[in-house]
């Protein structure tokens, strides 16, 4: 059985006319009899009835004509797809640490998706996307930056941070009781400051000014010894096994964490990008983010009250 004879059934079907069914499709008459012939001997069935005057779909041939359109409509939707993954370029995608884990799997069918080499912070990545160096980043951002960079940005994935304290002690500790690294060099940690700082105004948790690059990394533990306190872990650190005598505390109190979003252009109109964005956000949900003991720092696009977060 091949596709043109599912044609050649479906225009004899929506013809009941070999004549008008073979002018149509552009091929000869006797032709197109021997291959409806040939189908019905693949399929052991006979779809019409015809003799010199009529031809007439047999209930064999009523029964299959939705089923042979819809294998059509399939095919068709796969050289379409196809289409798209070959002729168009790669969609171009940044981030920062964290990608979806199916990120894969989610746009294989819609779009060819390169994962730029390039890691950088939110910040770099949201002003790459907004200068057409990439074509999607997946980011921390605030409304403010949307709206002077001319982006827009959909919910794809957040992580609970939690508190890094010396051992044993363990449990939740309240966020006003933690700490909060802000490092001095705003070219590397703008986005983690703007957020450190702001979940110590409105949570309280105790500002440390550093000047190490150690919000991440072995000098985070460092700097966790030396203050003898629980410290806020960043999202780069959340994937860090923890040094023997440190433990992890939850955060509670309210419970701090960061979003991904995924952003692109505001202009944006070509096919595969928007597929790409529906693939990967398309049944993400708000993850848990409503919740009364909730923190999200001002201005983040899912906070209670704003645009994305109602």
């Amino acid at each position: 059985m091949e596709l043109r004879q599912l044609r050649y059934f479906v225009a004899v079907a929506e013809e009941l006319n070999f004549g008008r069914a073979a002018a149509r499709l552009l091929i000869a008459g006797p032709s197109l009899s021997q291959q409806v012939k040939a189908l019905e001997r693949d399929l052991g069935v006979v779809l019409f009835d015809r003799d010199r005057r009529s031809v007439a779909l047999t209930p064999a041939g009523t029964a299959l004509l939705p089923h042979a359109r819809a294998l059509l409509e399939r095919a068709e939707d796969l050289r379409r797809r196809a289409g798209r993954l070959s002729d168009a370029q790669p969609v171009r995608l940044g981030y920062v640490n964290w990608l979806p884990p199916d990120l894969s799997a989610r746009t294989a069918a819609v779009a060819r998706v390169h994962v730029d080499a390039w890691v950088a912070p939110s910040h770099t990545q949201a002003v790459r996307v907004a200068d057409g160096g990439l074509d999607l980043a997946v980011c921390w951002v605030r409304e403010e930056d949307l709206e002077r960079l001319g982006l827009v940005a959909r919910l794809v994935g957040a992580d609970r941070l939690y508190a890094v304290s010396p051992g044993p002690g363990a449990g939740a500790v309240r966020a006003g009781e933690a700490v909060v690294l802000v490092d001095e060099d705003a070219t590397s940690w703008a986005s983690w400051n703007v957020f450190a700082e702001e979940l110590a105004r409105e949570a309280g948790a105790r500002a440390e000014r550093i000047a190490d690059g150690g919000v991440t990394g072995p000098g985070f533990f460092d700097h966790v010894r030396r203050l003898g306190r629980p410290v806020v872990n960043s999202p780069k650190g959340q994937g860090s096994a923890l040094p023997p005598d440190l433990v992890r505390r939850p955060v509670v109190a309210p419970e701090v964490h960061w979003t991904w979003s995924l952003v692109r252009r505001a202009d944006e109109r070509r096919a595969a990008v928007l597929a790409a964005v529906d693939a990967l956000c398309d049944g993400v949900g708000d993850l848990g983010l409503r919740g009364g003991e909730v923190w999200l720092p001002a201005g983040d696009p899912y906070r209670p009250g704003t645009r994305e977060g109602r």
